[in-house]
């Protein structure tokens, strides 16, 4: 059992650094704060940026279940 939630852990670890790191950045200062906020609320992510924000949130829930899966037994 321990076997497989370590391979788990390491798949999720792997994901959520891979899909982090691939996703474009954000614009520095004040006006890329205002800027990405307001994409934030009116939805303007669109194609890789959205697959990528979707999948590091499924690798990192994913990370956090194995990881208290893992602490139980």
């Amino acid at each position: 059992m321990s076997v497989v939630l370590i391979g788990l852990q390491i798949i999720a670890s792997v994901g959520l650094i891979a899909t982090v790191l691939l996703q474009s950045g954000k614009s520095a200062g004040m006006s890329g704060a205002i800027a990405g906020g307001a994409e934030t609320v009116f939805g303007k992510k669109k194609g890789m940026d959205a697959l990528f924000s979707k999948l590091s949130t499924i690798f990192a829930v994913m990370f956090m279940l194995v990881t208290l899966l893992s602490s139980l037994v």
